[in-house]
């Protein structure tokens, strides 16, 4: 799948619902798709909020290994034994995000899991950060270890961003711990609008 489809679907379902511009939201690959967006289509979007969120797989060099055996090994991988890791890592410190994981995965097939993942996989906006040029904030959990190391220079490289860490979390940052991660969006809402 090509990864400029993602925010370009999302600008089309934007003019769709006759949307000029919004507050984007995004979770993982939902952030990095909101993010692509604000770098391509900056009138549409009037501020992000990113959690736990990717801006490259080439960060370092344990990403630029793994990612291509990422790509290859889901491929191989039946879908839900790929599911099941999933969401053993993902719950251990909210346990109810297993039953969670393992029911979003179920309404995938493994082609098109395959096809989105490999497409996330290929998204790339290191060279593009100092172009974001609305107000950001960004979240992450204080246990990410999937996409942590990043967001230091995800809130250094994007002007004016605001970084919160969030505590007792992961990468499912706002299922382990929804009230700080509500808490700090109100607050970045009360003070931009």
């Amino acid at each position: 799948m090509d990864p400029e489809l993602f925010s370009k679907d999302l600008a089309a379902l934007m003019e769709k619902l006759q949307l000029p511009s919004a507050i984007l939201c995004g979770l993982s690959m939902g952030g990095h798709i909101s993010l692509q967006t604000a770098i391509r289509y900056p009138e549409r979007v009037r501020a992000l909020v990113l959690i736990g969120t990717p801006f490259t797989n080439t960060f370092n060099w344990f990403e630029k290994a793994t990612a291509p055996f990422s790509r290859f090994s889901t491929r191989l991988i039946p879908l839900r034994t790929t599911a099941k890791l999933t969401a053993t890592t993902l719950s251990k410190i909210t346990p109810s995000n297993y039953g969670f994981i393992m029911e979003a995965f179920g309404l995938m097939t493994h082609h098109n899991f395959v096809r989105h993942w490999a497409g996330n996989l290929r998204m790339e906006s290191k060279g593009d950060l100092e172009k974001v040029k609305c107000p950001t904030l960004i979240l992450h959990g204080d246990r990410d270890n999937m996409v942590g190391r990043q967001q230091a220079e995800l809130g250094a490289r994007i002007s004016g961003a605001i970084m919160h860490t969030i505590t007792n979390a992961h990468h499912l940052t706002n299922l382990d711990n929804p009230d700080e991660v509500n808490r700090r969006i109100e607050e970045f809402l009360n003070e931009i609008i």
